[in-house]
């Protein structure tokens, strides 16, 4: 696990899009594409700087297959969805391929969709489009990128929630969500955790609790956050992190 603190969201957002275009020239060198699977929130916008120079020119948007690690069951132009919110303020900005965009199906039910999204998962595993683990049937995204709320949560993976006991299913249904909209599709702990790379990143002051928690506290409790539970098997996990979110951790200082 590596953690980066940095003095100012600006700072944050470019040492991410340097990070993404890393990864993304690795990932391409080794087997010619890039899957990457996002959320909803904050990241996006932390995001843009990949819409910008010199980004926007030097990265192969050609490569870059783009999936949800979450989304909540609305309509496409609905103000939840997390398609939406990428949609607008980051993929349109980007001339990535618009075949490559695996959006959820909003005309069907939460436990639907997510039975579809993990058969179209596993036709693009079959094909190569999205590796498969060394260590396990689940899919090897190159990289997820991952907002912590302020409990602590990570995708739709909500604390004390029974989907964070799910062992078989790569993406779940969710219709009990606690914050709304209740119905959401998720990617599962181990497929998550079967990624190539995690990024992490958790800003302001409300997130400093479960940053803590998440990256310090040793205390047996903490090890049922899902911010915590997240802990790639052979892949590399990198926490991004504002002075305020890493306000109350010791071991990084």
């Amino acid at each position: 696990m590596e953690v980066r603190i940095h003095e100012c969201l600006d700072e944050l957002s470019t040492d991410l899009a340097d990070q993404i275009e890393e990864l993304c020239e690795e990932s391409i060198k080794d087997h010619g594409v890039f899957a990457v699977a996002i959320s909803g929130g904050s990241i996006i916008s932390l995001m843009r700087k990949l819409s910008e120079a010199p980004y926007k020119k030097t990265i192969d948007w050609s490569k870059w297959y783009i999936f949800w690690a979450d989304e909540r069951v609305v309509a496409k132009n609905h103000v939840d969805s997390n398609y939406k919110l990428a949609k607008d303020n980051l993929l349109s900005k980007l001339p990535i391929v618009p075949s490559h965009v695996y959006s959820i199906n909003d005309s069907l039910t939460a436990e639907e969709a997510a039975s579809e999204y993990e058969f179209v998962i596993r036709q693009l595993v079959k094909t190569r489009v999205v590796n498969v683990s060394n260590i396990s049937d689940c899919p090897k995204f190159d990289l997820i990128l991952l907002e912590v709320g302020a409990d602590g949560h990570v995708a739709s993976l909500f604390p004390n929630h029974p989907v964070l006991e799910e062992k078989n299913e790569w993406v779940t249904f969710i219709a009990n969500a606690p914050k709304p909209p209740p119905e959401r599709i998720t990617l599962t702990l181990p497929v998550i955790n079967s990624a190539a790379n995690v990024i992490m990143v958790a800003t302001g002051g409300v997130k400093a609790e479960a940053v803590r928690m998440a990256i310090d506290d040793m205390d047996p409790e903490c090890s049922v956050l899902p911010a915590r539970m997240i802990q790639p098997s052979v892949g590399k996990l990198v926490w991004f992190l504002d002075v305020e979110a890493a306000s109350k951790l010791t071991r990084f200082s």
